[in-house]
């Protein structure tokens, strides 16, 4: 089989930078851009990278997803607040039958994707990594870069294993310099990225604080410690239990991380729509499913949405 083509669909901080690590590597890879199409298809994509900046001076862009070809793999990385959008941005590059990568944020943000591909076609993803849009065209890669991926399945199915198609896949995405992980059990994965993704994301906006300034200070990273706990119960409660040192280990990893500003604080200064009801709202319904309350998480997600709300009345029309 030869090198599987790819399709782009967010192409920004997350899908921008992996797609430009697949067409560096030689791969056919399709970018669907919004605001930025015509600057990228006259000046190409600048990747500036800790592991090496590089420039693709030709690029494959699409500003309309029905002109876009079927490709072998989809990869979905627009923010969920966009998901409504799915059912006009997938059909192009999904059309022969290809699967779709979802490397979105947050807890069973695949059934959406599932419910217009069918859900045999889907694996989804973590991204542990650091990279922001700095301009047209134009992506910083601060630090990390792994993918945890896995296939789809329903909460209550057992986990699916690492099958080989799975296997292939990350053996292409590694092929570009991509750290792509198979895991057995996305929903363990999922559950695990929250216990960061939770805390970060969210004191990020409510504190006005950088992950530095959070981890670094010791009210705050109480505060952190006390949601990755409610976090790893509610993950538990959902029969995925996480590893005894998984606190432990995320608190570590954040303190040596560079200063960085969480996508949802980032989003929340920029004015943009926050990603509340897929990294916070999707586990607290879960955890209340298997009966189990996440008083903090709930404090922070009510939070949110009052900041957000006031944020939109304040914004001019």
């Amino acid at each position: 089989m030869g090198k599987r083509s790819f399709a782009i669909i967010g192409s920004g901080a997350l899908g921008g930078l992996y797609g430009a690590m697949l067409a560096r590597a030689g791969f056919d890879v399709h970018f669907l851009f919004h605001s930025d199409a015509e600057h990228v298809r006259q000046n190409g994509l600048q990747i500036d990278s800790k592991n090496g900046d590089f420039h693709l001076d030709s690029v494959n862009v699409y500003d309309d997803p029905e002109a876009m070809p079927a490709c072998d793999v989809t990869i979905l990385a627009l923010k969920t607040t966009n998901n409504h959008l799915l059912r006009d941005l997938l059909p192009g590059p999904t059309g022969t039958g290809g699967t779709v990568l979802v490397l979105q944020n947050g807890l069973n943000v695949e059934v959406e994707t599932a419910a217009i591909v069918g859900p045999g076609r889907v694996l989804g993803g973590c991204c542990f990594l650091c990279s922001n849009k700095v301009g047209k065209g134009h992506i910083r890669h601060l630090d990390y870069g792994r993918i945890v991926f896995g296939r789809y399945t329903p909460i209550d199915a057992p986990p699916p294993g690492i099958d080989a198609y799975t296997q292939s896949l990350a053996d292409e995405l590694q092929s570009a310099g991509i750290d792509a992980q198979p895991t057995p059990d996305l929903w363990q994965a999922r559950w695990r990225k929250l216990m960061w993704n939770i805390p970060f994301n969210g004191l990020s906006v409510v504190l006005d604080a950088s992950t530095k300034q959070l981890i670094e200070d010791e009210h705050a990273c109480h505060l952190a410690t006390d949601l990755m706990q409610e976090v790893a119960n509610a993950s538990e409660a959902t029969g995925r239990p996480q590893p005894d040192d998984a606190i432990e280990k995320t608190i570590d990893h954040t303190r040596h991380m560079v200063p960085y500003d969480s996508s949802m604080r980032l989003d929340y200064l920029s004015g943009r729509p926050m990603e509340i009801e897929a990294i916070l709202g999707n586990p607290i319904r879960m955890a209340a499913g298997a009966g189990l309350k996440l008083p903090k998480v709930e404090m922070l997600y009510h939070q949110l949405h009052y900041l957000q709300s006031k944020k939109n009345s304040d914004t001019p029309q």
